[in-house]
């Protein structure tokens, strides 16, 4: 009777520190998380960091050379109110209109947000790490500086040519296009906190999964001990009361011990493996032929490893030990 509770005290405590059952758990309290979690992210959360680009977007309206529908010439009319004894001078040259340039380049803005929010999203369901985040804001943070930066360049250099060109392309051309280049510029500097509060939202949802999995490894310790407590008060009822021998509590205690070294040891692969993944993603391929060489040399220090613990082996490497100490 004795012998059948110690051995099903044995199977469930075997369960209970089984490194597979504790990783698939593990695994799969990590995925429900972190989907549920970037799914309740929505692309709102950009709104509110928004808003001072928008500003800007808003007075560009105002600072125009031509007209603008609806307002109309509205930067006259505006320093007429500003200075009611101005008169504008008479234009002989009539500017092109720019102001749909910082409209569309906004949009366009909006649109890579967008493209960095789907992509995180794809992103830290498959692979949660800060480096992941990293990546993606930077490349999409690039290409907005880039075309923010790159108008007013061109506008300038338009802006020189048409010095040589005349009065009429100078005025009606370069100047007001230069003027909406240099609104832009403004703008794509003000956007960059759109794209930071996006890396911050998901940003949250990965340090929540690494104190998930800091915190799962003392959980499952915890509940084991419990478990052992609770199976030796079971067991010593089922004997009939009687108490354990010395090597049963001998055992239980050393599977207590197996229980505290195995936790230890699993969160340390863990915290090496997301290191490791935080290091892939930032390689951006590796080919197979490299994967092929690092096997082969893992293969040849394997084999070398073997050899060294071999006898003969070191009994040859200390002959030529001596060799060597005779020449």
């Amino acid at each position: 009777m004795s012998n059948t509770i110690l051995k099903s005290r044995e199977n469930s405590t075997k369960n209970l520190l089984n490194p597979d059952v504790a990783n698939n758990e593990l695994e799969l309290e990590l995925e429900e998380y972190t989907r549920s979690a970037v799914r309740s992210i929505r692309f709102t959360v950009i709104l509110k960091p928004a808003i001072i680009s928008f500003i800007a977007l808003f007075i560009s309206f105002f600072l125009d050379l031509s007209s603008v529908p609806i307002l109309g010439n509205v930067t006259i009319d505006l320093a007429k109110s500003l200075f009611p004894t101005w008169k504008p001078v008479e234009e002989s040259v009539i500017p092109y209109s720019f102001w749909w340039l910082p409209v569309v380049t906004y949009a366009l803005f909006l649109f890579f947000a967008f493209m960095a929010y789907s992509k995180l999203k794809l992103e830290i369901i498959r692979t949660p790490a800060s480096a992941t985040i990293d990546r993606v804001i930077g490349s999409y943070n690039s290409v907005i500086d880039s075309i923010a930066t790159a108008l007013p360049l061109i506008g300038a250099a338009i802006l020189l040519i048409s010095i040589k060109l005349g009065e009429e392309i100078f005025l009606g051309l370069s100047v007001p296009f230069e003027v909406k280049a240099l609104i832009v510029l403004a703008i794509g500097k003000l956007f960059e906190p759109v794209l930071d509060q996006l890396g911050m939202e998901f940003q949250a949802v990965v340090n929540h999964v690494s104190d998930i999995r800091d915190k799962y490894f003392s959980r499952i310790q915890v509940e084991n001990s419990k478990n052992i407590l609770k199976q030796l008060n079971q067991g010593g009822s089922g004997v009939g009361g009687s108490e354990l021998s010395l090597a049963d509590v001998e055992k239980f205690k050393l599977i207590v011990e197996q229980s505290a070294k195995l936790s230890e040891i699993m969160n340390k692969n863990f915290t090496s493996i997301s290191a490791l993944a935080d290091k892939v993603n930032q390689i951006e391929a590796v080919s197979s032929q490299k994967i092929t060489e690092l096997n082969s040399l893992a293969n040849a220090l394997n084999q070398a490893s073997q050899s060294l613990g071999d006898e003969k082996t070191l009994t040859g490497l200390r002959h030529l030990e001596a060799i060597v100490l005779k020449k």
